[in-house]
């Protein structure tokens, strides 16, 4: 039995004739009559008695009715609920990100996103990368702010844009050097450090560092909660390597470290390379160009060089050869 078929015994009750329904239907008579044949024929009973000028049922088409009226009514609210997901004015949109994401204003971009469509409900996860990784390969996520420790992404990831994040000394007000603009990691020797252990990304990036220019650094203090080293730091317990922007958003003195000039890069992260969710698909255009899908909005948040694929191999470079390191404008 095809909705088809319910669709062209719905037609012919409702306009009292095979030439009418048939017309109604937008086909040929013949076409619909035969519908209406298999159908009676795959059900095993006449469903009109057709020896008048108007068809009338049968005590099986009258049976048949109600069931009929209500698989079309469920098919045409299925189409209704596709439609309104496809449209944006329902849906879901899962996104993770790591916990220490400066490159985005990630508060103010989902936001602006509510405003555009607040039928569709946003989920938001803060994890690990590997979590993350885990998540958007498992279809638990739409979308990641990921930070690779490795040039390539893992295999079942794409990539739709990279930033790169300036990394930066932390010292407590007051600190010997909270008024250098810059130091040297030989300078940072005899430094107490509070280190940030969250998995991948800084945690790699930093230890990469340190262990590239042969620093061994004292670890007064582990954390895993980002909130908690920042006010470590301005206890003074140690010092730390963060990413600029948390340095600066907690009023904390930022130096610069040369030899080299550390950094780490940031991925928006999805598991094909056009998501099928178009809530996710809004919001990635959102995310990368700040113009979402058939609006006007023009305010970018573009990633810094715009090429993930460059921007990831660039990371270890000097500053002057890599992208912006600056947070793109929030939508």
């Amino acid at each position: 039995m095809e909705i088809r078929q319910l669709r062209h015994f719905m037609a012919v009750v409702t306009h009292g004739t095979f030439t009418a329904a048939a017309r109604a239907e937008l086909i040929v008579q013949s076409a619909l009559s035969t519908s209406v044949r298999n159908l009676e024929r795959e059900l095993g009973a006449e469903l009109f008695d057709r020896t008048g000028r108007r068809v009338i049922l049968t005590e099986a088409g009258r049976a048949l009715l109600p069931s009929a009226r209500s698989v079309l009514a469920g098919a045409q609210a299925g189409r209704d609920a596709v439609a309104a997901v496809s449209g944006l004015a329902t849906g879901r949109v899962r996104i993770g990100t790591i916990q220490t994401l400066t490159c985005v204003d990630l508060a103010a971009e989902l936001a602006a996103f509510h405003r555009l469509w607040p039928g569709v409900q946003i989920s938001l996860r803060e994890a690990t990368t590997p979590e993350l990784v885990a998540g958007v390969r498992a279809g638990e996520l739409d979308l990641a702010f990921v930070a690779p420790d490795a040039a390539e992404l893992p295999d079942g990831i794409v990539g739709f844009a990279a930033w790169h994040e300036d990394l930066v000394l932390i010292t407590a007000p007051g600190h010997r050097l909270a008024a250098a603009r810059r130091t040297l990691i030989k300078d940072l020797a005899d430094e107490p450090f509070v280190d940030f252990r969250a998995g991948t990304g800084l945690e790699t990036a930093v230890r990469r560092l340190a262990a590239h220019c042969g620093l061994e650094r004292r670890i007064t203090c582990d954390v895993t909660q980002i909130r908690l080293l920042v006010e470590l730091v301005r206890a003074g317990i140690g010092v730390a390597i963060v990413p600029r922007r948390i340095g600066e958003d907690a009023g904390l003195p930022c130096v610069g470290i040369r030899q080299p000039e550390p950094g780490r890069t940031v991925v928006l992260a999805g598991r094909a390379p056009r998501p099928r969710n178009p809530a996710a698909e809004a919001l990635l255009g959102r995310l990368t160009t700040g113009r979402a899908p058939g609006t006007g909005d023009a305010s970018p948040a573009r990633p810094g060089g715009g090429d993930y694929g460059r921007a990831l191999r660039g990371a270890g470079h000097a500053a002057a050869d890599r992208p912006d390191d600056r947070r793109p404008p929030a939508g």
